[in-house]
């Protein structure tokens, strides 16, 4: 995944892929850069428009299955990125300054308290605090309540922290201006500079270091480029790391690594018997940069996202494996000696517990465990999908927010998803003319689904009025 501003929607010739690889890595955003066809996995059922009898309005603008209706929550509040919901009701999302929010400017903080004071869906109360909103490039995307604090990323370029707030449920906003860190030091350069995270209930902070490169070649994104052998990127990249959320002032260090070999784990949650999830954004240009090795149809199609159960230890395989959707298997990459058929030594890393169409760039996650939905959806997981960037020739996919079932704490299929939530991007999907990117997903007190997006600002609540499901 690339953090950018624009990207061409075509890559033809080796010169055209360089010239992309340096536009690419001057660009630094929080969208996963890929894209795929249904090829890696299987459409268990379409989207539905919701019957209008049961909605008042047009959902925002997008479309759910029959029986479900959405509310335009709150709009144009900025870069959203995560967000959460408090026992209240008071809903906290943290936005950041980076490319394609298409917005008007805010001032005040990045972090954004939302409150709906008479039930009708949508917030009457904002209120912004935290850093500045006008700092370039600050803000993050983490998220998180412990204890009736907020915890949040924050910082820019330069460095990023985890850092907690007293909040005041009487005005919502944090009872002192200034925070405290928990965790500094955090890396900020690279491909993929933001910090996700989520706590447990004994206060075990999960948090991803995604990778500051595509594939660890010696020349990042570079025709033919071998990887680093070892990858030594993978002592502060590309893995969960676990820190104490009752602690302040910790430091970043490689000897807090939980779970490795995970190229962007953007989405992270619990499900409901506390077992971690997150999510990885696959590895980008297979074609473009080993066309001997792999035909366009592999580049827009390989590898799969996926959806990974995290283990303390656990090797997932970056960036010596990919998963391939459409060998249902982690393969060799070919900056290490792969073919698109060895399997090699990834044949002892962890595979998914499920896999997604590739490059489709699964920024958020939540496993449902409220019931106000049809019974059918607890303890699954819905996957807000940001919209992929690199499927040239093909047309871009994804922009969406897709259900994979769940029964007795497993996958029920590992190739199994259905599209809940679509419509997003409007009448385009490219990431710099879609009207919406999803970006992250949670869940209220009242069981209703909240999904954020980054480009337009957008926040819906999405409830259940009953149908014929």
């Amino acid at each position: 995944m690339i953090y950018g501003r624009k990207f061409v929607r075509a890559v033809r010739g080796p010169a055209q892929s360089l010239a992309f690889a340096a536009a690419a890595i001057a660009l630094i955003g929080c969208a996963k850069t890929d894209g795929t066809t249904s090829g890696d996995s299987t459409v268990a059922s379409s989207t539905q428009t919701a019957g209008t009898s049961a909605c008042a309005g047009d959902n925002g603008g997008i479309t759910l299955p029959n029986g479900f209706c959405a509310t335009v929550f709150a709009d144009t509040v900025g870069h959203v990125r995560h967000i959460v919901v408090a026992p209240n009701g008071d809903v906290y999302v943290n936005t950041w300054s980076g490319p394609y929010y298409s917005g008007p400017a805010h001032p005040g903080g990045f972090l954004v308290a939302l409150r709906d004071t008479n039930n009708d869906g949508k917030a009457d109360i904002i209120k912004r605090f935290g850093p500045d909103a006008q700092h370039k490039n600050g803000g993050g995307t983490g998220i998180g309540l412990y204890k009736g604090a907020l915890y949040a990323e924050e910082g820019d370029t330069i460095a990023k922290r985890i850092v907690r707030y007293a909040i005041s449920t009487d005005s919502m906003t944090p009872t002192s201006a200034a925070s405290e860190t928990i965790v500094g030091g955090l890396p900020a350069n690279g491909d993929h500079p933001m910090h996700p995270f989520a706590i447990d209930a004994t206060g075990n902070m999960y948090m991803d270091v995604g990778t500051a490169t595509n594939s660890c070649q010696m020349e990042n994104r570079t025709l033919e480029s071998p990887g680093h052998k070892p990858c030594t990127e993978l002592r502060t990249r590309g893995g969960i790391w676990r820190y104490d959320a009752n602690k302040t002032n910790q430091k970043f260090s490689p000897a807090e690594r939980y779970a490795t070999g995970i190229r962007n784990a953007v989405g992270i949650a619990f499900d409901a018997g506390g077992q971690l999830y997150s999510t990885q954004h696959g590895r980008d240009q297979l074609f473009d940069n080993w066309r001997k090795l792999y035909t366009t149809d592999q580049g827009q199609n390989l590898p799969a996202e996926e959806l990974l159960k995290i283990e303390r230890g656990g090797d997932y395989g970056w960036p010596t494996c990919y998963f391939d959707g459409q060998q249902a298997k982690l393969v060799l990459a070919p900056e290490y000696g792969g073919d698109g058929k060895a399997v090699g030594d990834c044949a002892t890393k962890k595979a998914p517990e499920a896999y997604l169409p590739a490059h489709w760039a699964p920024d958020g996650l939540l496993f449902y465990s409220g019931s106000l939905f049809p019974a059918r959806y607890k303890g699954g997981a819905f996957i807000a999908f940001h919209g992929s960037w690199n499927r040239a020739p093909g047309p871009q996919q994804g922009y969406n927010v897709v259900f994979v079932p769940f029964a007795s704490g497993k996958a029920v299929d590992p190739a199994k998803y259905e599209i809940f939530a679509d419509g997003f991007a409007g009448a385009v999907k490219q990431p710099d003319r879609a009207a919406h990117r999803p970006a992250g997903v949670t869940q209220g007190p009242d069981g209703a689904l909240y999904i954020t997006d980054d480009k337009g600002g957008r926040i819906w609540k999405v409830t259940y009025k009953g149908s014929g499901m």
